[in-house]
Formats: structure tokens, sequence, C-alpha cells
């Protein structure tokens, strides 16, 4: 399992990053395009990092909690 987070871009669309794996990110139009191209990039990223003889780096993203505050 790797944490997730999924942004909403202004002009419509979503991107997604992966915070453990550098450099891991994409992007969908709708909800569950970015969810499975995040999935894909996220599987390739190992992929070439088992490839190249790296290290996995742990998922160690420590949990957070998003709020709304309105002013």
């Amino acid at each position: 399992m790797r944490r997730v987070i999924i942004h909403h871009q202004e002009e419509g669309g979503y991107w997604a990053e992966c915070p453990s794996l550098p450099g891991c990110i994409s992007q969908g139009e709708t909800w569950d395009e970015v969810v499975a191209n995040i999935k894909e990039a996220i599987d390739l990223w190992i992929d070439a990092a088992l490839d190249d003889g790296d290290l996995i780096p742990p998922d160690d993203v420590p949990e957070f909690q998003e709020i709304e505050i309105y002013i």
C-alpha cells in the first residue's frame, strides 16, 4: 500500500502524487482515471527502481488530516 495525495485542478481534472516515491505523479480527467493512472505510475516507478537495483523507499509519510477553513 502507498499513500497518495489527489489534487483537484482549477482548470478541471485531477493530479496525484505518491510522496514516498520521489517524482511519482500522474493526472486524469476524472477521479477514476487519476486513481488508475497513479496506480500504474507507482507500478512503473517500482519496476524501474528494481531494474536499476535501487531500494524501494518505505511508505513512511505521516498521516495527515485535511480541513477547510472558511474566511
